[in-house]
């Protein structure tokens, strides 16, 4: 590869100017109009962190997730299926950031100096996309930059994001002991669906049909083409699934009142499908790596969400409990990773019901991920429905090879391995996260109505407050205490100490100039008034 390609390759592609482009836990997320020149350099930097890897895939995913239609987006995948390294996030950011086309290419060719980076090396990258029609033009910009470095590209097209981040690792582990399955979206499909049989052991779903809302947008038809394999097997599950909200040939309706975003920002069922009576009912987002089941009350109107807490307590539950009918309880170490918005209910119910260990780290993906990696069996969820469970290969190990002692061990052990291939491990995913969820209500005899009532949410209140400079604010404590402004954090717990059963606290948003005000108390109109008082003290040190 030569400076003089990758420049004239650039000229093609320009980044808006006086525009400051920032790598975040989404990537780079914005009006796709002005993305064009920034998946151009993304897709430089792909081939750098593919040839730092000595050639392994590279996964470029281009979505927007639960962003109206206008927006788009672009990130990293790592060769594990995770999400980029995050000192490479200010690489991203640099390299996106360079003033020229000559700037572009200097700074490109000193990071790999820099980083010690044979160019030299093949490259391979491996993009997917959701159904957005901007993405088109995106993926163009991003096989054009890899063209000028001469990096090896595979473009899968339409896939949900957690399909790609499954490839990415099927990719890099094929022919090893951590091999993690087969490339190809059909082996996607052929793994959880051989995977969802093997966890029901027999057992038969209660509670009706599942109806699954699909945001209009990729969940749709890669849901339809998995249920094709789970309808063509002969093994009965009583899994009868009815998809809705699925029109992915009308682009302005993506994500429009549907979709998890929708269902927990609203705290109500999306206007369709209309509700009935004894039926489950769940949200995918937009590209489906979130989550979000309820249940509607037909004859009181009344509605009842399980985020991602409700899905955490569930799956951490019954893998206990798995793992004491096997006897290795006190073998694997289990863990819960939350955030501060989890319901401080669901931390209780998780430490002084399960007794299990909770962690709780910065809002973000990525630092929930690697907080579940310290244990044996790491659950992690964000409350707006994302996440997933980490198995080690010493776990997997466990199930599949211990000896157990009786039968009951014996099939608590299938179950638990079972259940490492269903879940996908790479990264929060909706489709197989559904599949795992019903499982677990398979196996519990549970409708939702008995989830339900496994603990109660204390009320709470998300209010955006408006501010001068967001900048001005600065956390510690995972986020839950406020270190700046000077003398804030001890106003906002002179109000909280007012409570019962009450906290708060205020984080700068990552994309706009405001500030998140999270409070809740023992009653709704406690809730209320306490996130309004915090917000009032965020507006006066924040004007």
């Amino acid at each position: 590869m030569d400076r003089e390609t990758i420049i004239e390759a650039s000229k093609k592609h320009d980044v808006v100017a006086g525009k400051k482009f920032t790598y975040g836990t989404a990537g780079f997320r914005m009006n796709a109009d002005l993305l064009d020149g920034v998946t151009f350099r993304v897709g430089l930097l792909s081939a750098l962190r593919s040839r730092k890897f000595n050639g392994k895939a590279i996964g470029v995913m281009i979505t927007a997730s639960h962003n109206p239609p206008v927006d788009n987006g672009v990130k990293i995948v790592d060769p594990y299926g995770d999400m980029l390294e995050q000192d490479w996030e200010a690489h991203a950011t640099s390299l996106v950031n360079a003033p020229s086309h000559e700037d572009l290419a200097d700074n490109f060719f000193k990071l790999a100096g820099n980083l010690k980076i044979d160019l030299a090396t093949p490259g391979k990258v491996i993009a997917g996309r959701d159904t957005r029609p901007s993405g088109i033009t995106l993926v163009t910009a991003l096989a054009d930059s890899l063209a000028a470095t001469k990096t090896e590209f595979v473009d899968f097209k339409i896939l949900t994001t957690p399909q790609l981040h499954y490839m990415i690792r099927c990719n890099n582990t094929a022919g090893t002991p951590a091999s993690y399955g087969e490339g190809s979206e059909v082996g996607y499909y052929n793994k959880l669906v051989e995977a969802f049989y093997r966890a029901l052991h027999g057992r038969f779903q209660c509670g009706g049909k599942l109806h699954v809302d699909c945001a209009n947008g990729v969940g749709g038809p890669k849901l339809k083409e998995l249920l094709k394999i789970h309808d063509a097997t002969n093994m009965e599950s009583g899994l009868v699934v009815e998809v809705h909200n699925d029109d992915v040939l009308r682009p302005e309706v993506l994500n429009l009142d549907c979709g998890a975003d929708f269902v927990k920002t609203r705290q109500r069922a999306p206007p369709s499908p209309k509700p009935a009576s004894g039926e489950r009912y769940c949200s995918l987002d937009g590209d489906a790596d979130r989550l979000i089941y309820y249940w509607t009350d037909i004859s009181t109107n009344g509605f009842f969400m399980f985020d991602g807490d409700r899905i955490a307590s569930l799956a951490a539950s019954f893998i206990a409990e798995l793992c004491k009918t096997a006897g290795i309880d006190d073998i694997l170490r289990i863990g819960v990773v939350q955030t501060a918005y989890a319901n401080g209910a669901s931390t209780k119910y998780i430490e002084k019901h399960l007794k299990l260990p909770t962690i709780c780290t910065p809002t973000g993906v990525k630092h929930l991920h690697h907080a579940a990696t310290r244990f044996d069996i790491g659950v992690y969820f964000e409350a707006n429905g994302h996440g997933t469970v980490l198995f080690s290969l010493d776990a997997m190990r466990c199930f599949k090879t211990r000896e157990p002692q009786s039968p009951a061990q014996k099939e608590a052990q299938e179950t638990l391995s079972a259940l490492g291939d269903l879940i996908n491990q790479t990264v929060g995913d909706a489709v197989s996260d559904m599949l795992m969820v019903e499982v677990i209500l398979a196996h519990k005899k549970w409708t939702l109505k008995d989830w339900a009532v496994t603990y109660e949410d204390l009320p709470n209140r998300l209010v955006r407050v408006e501010v001068g400079n967001k900048d001005l604010f600065e956390t510690t404590d995972a986020e839950r205490k406020l270190s700046k402004p000077a003398g804030i954090q001890e106003e906002i717990d002179r109000e909280v100490k007012k409570y019962n059963n009450a906290r708060s606290f205020a984080r700068a948003s990552g994309t706009e100039n405001a500030c998140r005000v999270y409070a809740e108390a023992a009653t709704r109109s406690e809730a209320d008034e306490l996130a309004n008082k915090v917000a009032q003290i965020v507006q006066k040190f924040g004007s």
